[in-house]
């Protein structure tokens, strides 16, 4: 884990704007215009579909591509035209792109030496890295005698030694297993607290963006489609999209009048699972498949021939085939006009 008391100087962030990017691929359109401001010190993830133009975005903020058209601001200062070096930003990869010839010590200092920074200096940096990341015994061992977590803090001591305001991460958990995942996201997110760095990461795991950022970009076939802080992407989704992408399992879709009442212009009408629970009187439903998962008990339902789920807390005592009744606050339903844009109604006028 992450020593979190070590007297570290913070870094600091810089405010990252990629502003009206566009990038054109052979076939077809990889970015439409996207815009995007992080804040300084914020941690914000591009989250989306494979193919929707979240490493393309990175890319051009590393330098590593050029747009077409737009322009990429740091803390102010338009840097598009300028090759990665001179940007000031540190980049973790899904590979980690690890030298396999260079010990732990060489791969985290590799930048250093390139750039010419004195040999004391690079000594100083590798030792408060390789403390924070807990690298102190590993110092001269090669990627390949290393675990895959082992191999990620290494990436990150390269970032980290670098001494960049701005980190870039493109999907570095992706070879990893659920529990490593799970810890590795935690010494992520102290990292990125410790120093203070502006970081911008690239996921298509919903459950990483929820957990770690201050602000989620979710991005659809090359365009935003909600920019939001977790808890409002989660509570009002923008779009049809965004209420089916957010949430394990994700909201409920169904035809306007599935479940009452519903506004002239909406064409589907949402819930969250956890929102439907199980109630005497309530609309009356056939139990499809039961999946206990210990806190919790997922119920695939049918209703009127439309499908949804319940999630309810515990074990219920329910099999496949039997018939139950749900109900809901009128609070909780969300309405889609027919292009999948959320309709900004109150909710309790559509039941009047």
């Amino acid at each position: 884990m992450i020593a979190l008391m070590l007297p570290i100087q913070p870094i600091g962030g810089a405010e990252l704007t990629l502003r009206g990017l566009a990038k054109h691929w052979p076939g077809g359109r990889a970015l439409d215009h996207v815009s995007i401001t992080v804040g300084a010190g914020k941690f914000a993830v591009l989250l989306g579909p494979s193919g929707c133009g979240k490493t393309t975005c990175l890319r051009i903020a590393a330098g590593l591509e050029q747009p077409d058209a737009g322009a990429v601001l740091i803390g102010g200062r338009d840097v598009t035209h300028l090759p990665p070096a001179a940007r000031g930003v540190a980049m973790v990869f899904q590979s980690y792109a690890l030298f396999p010839h260079l010990s732990v010590a060489e791969n985290v200092v590799f930048g250093l030496r390139a750039r010419g920074v004195p040999k004391a200096e690079r000594a100083k940096r590798l030792a408060e890295a390789a403390a924070m990341l807990g690298l102190d015994k590993l110092l001269d061992r090669r990627p390949g005698q290393l675990s895959g977590g082992q191999q990620q803090r290494v990436a990150l001591g390269r970032a980290v030694v670098a001494q960049a305001r701005i980190c870039l991460m493109d999907e570095p958990l992706s070879n990893l297993d659920a529990q490593l995942r799970a810890d590795m996201r935690r010494e992520i997110l102290q990292l990125q607290r410790r120093l203070g760095m502006t970081m911008l990461y690239v996921t298509h795991d919903q459950t990483e963006a929820m957990a770690m950022a201050d602000q989620v970009i979710l991005l659809r076939a090359g365009h935003v489609e909600q920019d939001a802080a977790p808890a409002e992407l989660y509570a009002h989704p923008a779009t049809r999209f965004a209420a089916s992408f957010i949430g394990t399992p994700p909201m409920n879709l169904l035809p306007a009048g599935a479940l009452g009442p519903a506004p002239a212009r909406a064409e589907t009408v949402g819930i969250r699972p956890e929102a439907v629970r199980l109630e005497r009187g309530g609309l009356p439903v056939r139990v499809e498949h039961v999946e206990y998962l210990g806190a919790d008990t997922n119920l695939t339902l049918s209703l009127a021939g439309a499908r949804l789920v319940a999630r309810v807390p515990g074990q219920v005592a329910l099999l496949a085939g039997a018939d139950a009744t749900i109900g809901f606050d009128p609070a909780a339903l969300h309405f889609f006009d027919p292009a999948g844009l959320r309709l900004h109604i109150e909710t309790e006028k559509a039941f009047a």
